[in-house]
C-alpha cells in the first residue's frame, strides 16, 4: 500500500504533469533520462561501475517509503536499462549524452506545453520521483 508520505509526494510532483500531451512525453522521456544516465555513469572508467553505485543509492533514497512494490519497479526497469547499456558498450559515451540531451529538451517541450516548471527545480530529489509517477498504477 501506498504510505501517506508517498502518496503526498506523487500528488505534488502530479501538479507539474496535469496536461495529457506533457503526461505522454514524460512516459518517453523520464524512462530515455533514466537510461541516459545510467549509460553516462557506466562510461565513466573505473573500478567500480558508477551506475551501479547510482542505483544502489537510489534504492536506499526508496527504501525509506517502506514500499517493497517500488524497490521492484524500480529494479524491472533498471534491469534490462544495464543489459541494453552492455549491448551497445561499444557506442560509447557520445549515445547516452544524445539520448540524455534529446530526452530533456524533450521534458522542457512538455514542460512548456504544460506551463508550469519541472518539479524538480523545487526539490532535486523528484528527478528519483519521476520514474515512480509514471509507474504509480504499479505501486501497491
Amino acid at each position: 500500500m501506498i504510505n501517506s508520505k508517498l502518496l503526498a509526494i506523487l500528488d505534488e510532483y502530479g501538479v507539474s504533469h496535469k496536461n495529457p500531451t506533457n503526461q505522454k512525453i514524460h512516459k518517453i522521456c523520464v524512462p530515455l533520462i533514466m537510461w541516459s544516465v545510467l549509460g553516462l555513469l557506466a562510461s565513466i572508467p573505473s573500478p567500480v561501475n558508477m551506475a551501479y553505485v547510482f542505483i544502489f543509492a537510489s534504492l536506499a533514497y526508496y527504501l525509506h517509503f517502506k514500499n517493497i512494490s517500488i524497490i521492484l519497479i524500480i529494479l524491472a526497469q533498471v534491469i534490462p536499462m544495464m543489459i541494453g547499456i552492455y549491448l551497445l558498450r561499444d557506442f560509447g559515451f557520445k549515445i547516452w549524452l544524445g539520448i540524455f540531451i534529446a530526452a530533456w529538451i524533450g521534458q522542457f517541450i512538455g514542460h512548456k506545453i504544460e506551463g508550469k516548471k519541472p518539479s524538480f527545480f523545487q526539490d532535486v530529489f523528484f528527478l528519483l520521483i519521476g520514474p515512480l509517477w509514471i509507474l504509480r498504477p504499479l505501486i501497491k
